[in-house]
C-alpha cells in the first residue's frame, strides 16, 4: 500500500509540472491537428484532436501552416486565425522610403495584399538594423543602418495588420568572406570564387559560419517578425568550384538541409514561421541541380518552401510549354505540383515567388494585369499558402490584384498576428 501511495504522489507531482491545451480554428471551432506548440524553447505538436501536453512554461507559442501565430500565458482553449500571406517584396531601402512604403501600404488598404517581405540581411552582406553581433560589427556589415528602431518598425506594421517576413540572404556574403577567407567558396586553383556580380559566397559545407547567419535571423525574430525567410540558402550555380568537402550531391544536400535544421532548432523559442527560397527548376529534378536544394530534403525543416517561379527564369520552359512567358499559369501550377510530388506534404507548405517585373529573356513583355493574375491563379488553384510578388525595383501597381470593396477598405487592416513576447 505504501508503494502505491508513493507512486500516486509521484504521478500527481509529475502532472503538476505539465500544462495541457487544445488548439482550435477560430472561425469554425474545429481542432487543428499537427499545430506547432512551443514551450521552454522546445517544439511539440498537437494530436488528431488538437490537444497537447507540455512542461509548464511562462508562455506557450502556437502556430500552424495556413494560420497565424499566437502566444498564450496558460493552457486550455487556444485559437488561431486562418491566414494566407499575399506579399510584396521590399528592399531595405524601399521599406525605409516614404514613397515606396507609402505605395505598398496603399495597395494593402485597397487590394488583397496583406504581407511584406523585407530585406534584413541584404544581398551584399549588409545588415540593415543595429545589431550587437560582434562579428557583424567587426567585418563591416553595419555600414548601412537603415532601420533606426527595428522593433518599432515591425510593431507599427503589425498595428496596421501587416504580416511581416524578414528576408535573410544566407550564403552570399562578401563582408564575411573578406574577413574570413578560409570559409569562402573557392575556384579550382584555390583562389576565392566571385559570382557575376563580383560577390563572395560562404561555403555552406562549413558549419562555423552558420552561427553568424542564424544569429541575425534570431535578431529579426526577436524584433517581432512573423516569419524568417532564408534566401540564397544554397551553393553557387557554377561549374568548377571547390568546397571544404567533396563536391557531391550527398554532401551539398547534407550541408543545406543541415543549416536549415540548425536554424529551426535555434529559432524555436521565438515561435516564428520559417521559410526557404528555392530555384524554380528544383521541383522538376530528382537531383539537387548542383546547388544542394532538393525539396524532399529541405521540407522537413521549414514551414514553407518558396520556389522562385518567375517565367523569365525558365530558360528551357517546361514540358509542353517551350515559351514560359506565354504560359504563366502553367509554369506556376505545374512547378508547384512537381515539387509536391517530391516533398509529399501539403500544398499549404508552399508559397511561391511570382514575377512582377518586365521580361528580360524572351519577348520583353511588361508583366501586367493578365500575366500577374495568371500566375496568382496558378498558385491558388494549386492550393498554396499565398504568394509573393517580386520586383527588384520595388515598383508595384494594382495590376492583377483583386480590389477590396470600398466598404471593406476601412476594416481590411487588422492585426493578423501578435508580436513575440
Amino acid at each position: 500500500m505504501k508503494a502505491l501511495a508513493l507512486l500516486a504522489a509521484y504521478v500527481t507531482l509529475s502532472w503538476g509540472t505539465m500544462i495541457s491545451g487544445t488548439v482550435y480554428d477560430k472561425a469554425n471551432l474545429k481542432a487543428i491537428e499537427n499545430a506547432i506548440v512551443i514551450a521552454n524553447g522546445k517544439e511539440y505538436r498537437t494530436d488528431c484532436n488538437g490537444s497537447f501536453t507540455v512542461p509548464t512554461s511562462q508562455h506557450i507559442g502556437i502556430r500552424a501552416i495556413g494560420y497565424d501565430r499566437k502566444f498564450y500565458k496558460t493552457g486550455g482553449k487556444m485559437y488561431l486565425n486562418r491566414f494566407i500571406p499575399k506579399a510584396l517584396y521590399l528592399s531595405s531601402f524601399g521599406a525605409t522610403s516614404g514613397k515606396i512604403m507609402g505605395n505598398a501600404k496603399r495597395l494593402i488598404r485597397s487590394t488583397e495584399i496583406n504581407a511584406l517581405v523585407i530585406d534584413i540581411k541584404m544581398d551584399r552582406g549588409q545588415i540593415a538594423f543595429k545589431t550587437q553581433n560582434a562579428i557583424a560589427n567587426k567585418i563591416g556589415a553595419q555600414e548601412i543602418i537603415l532601420f533606426k528602431d527595428i522593433k518599432k518598425f515591425v510593431a507599427d506594421l503589425h498595428h496596421e495588420g501587416i504580416y511581416t517576413i524578414a528576408r535573410i540572404v544566407s550564403f552570399k556574403d562578401t563582408p564575411y568572406v573578406t574577413a574570413f577567407p578560409q570559409y569562402g567558396v573557392k575556384k579550382s586553383d584555390g583562389t576565392l570564387f566571385k559570382d557575376k556580380e563580383g560577390l563572395y559566397w560562404i561555403d555552406a559545407s562549413h558549419t562555423q559560419p552558420r552561427d553568424y547567419i542564424i544569429s541575425i535571423a534570431a535578431d529579426a525574430a526577436a524584433a517581432g517578425f512573423d516569419e524568417v525567410q532564408f534566401d540564397y540558402v544554397r551553393f553557387p550555380d557554377r561549374k568548377g568550384i571547390k568546397f571544404a568537402v567533396e563536391n557531391t550531391q550527398a554532401n551539398r544536400v547534407k550541408a543545406i538541409s543541415g543549416f536549415l535544421e540548425t536554424a529551426r532548432e535555434r529559432l524555436k523559442p521565438y515561435n516564428v514561421f520559417i521559410s526557404a527560397d528555392i530555384f524554380g527548376y528544383v521541383g522538376w529534378h530528382d537531383a539537387d541541380i548542383e546547388i544542394g536544394q532538393r525539396v524532399d530534403a529541405l521540407a522537413p525543416f521549414v514551414d514553407y518552401l518558396c520556389p522562385m517561379l518567375y517565367p523569365s527564369g525558365f530558360n528551357a520552359g517546361i514540358p509542353g510549354y517551350p515559351n514560359p512567358v506565354k504560359a504563366n499559369y502553367e509554369i506556376v501550377k505545374h512547378s508547384l505540383e512537381k515539387s509536391l510530388t517530391k516533398s509529399g506534404n501539403s500544398p499549404l507548405c508552399y508559397r511561391p515567388w511570382l514575377q512582377a517585373f518586365k521580361d528580360y529573356a524572351f519577348d520583353r513583355r511588361v508583366y501586367g494585369e493578365q500575366e500577374i493574375r495568371d500566375q496568382i491563379r496558378g498558385s491558388e488553384d494549386f492550393g498554396s499558402c499565398g504568394w509573393i510578388l517580386w520586383n527588384p525595383r520595388n515598383v508595384y501597381t494594382g495590376a492583377g490584384l483583386l480590389r477590396l470593396k470600398k466598404e471593406a477598405c476601412d476594416t481590411a487592416i487588422k492585426p493578423a498576428t501578435k508580436p513575440a513576447v
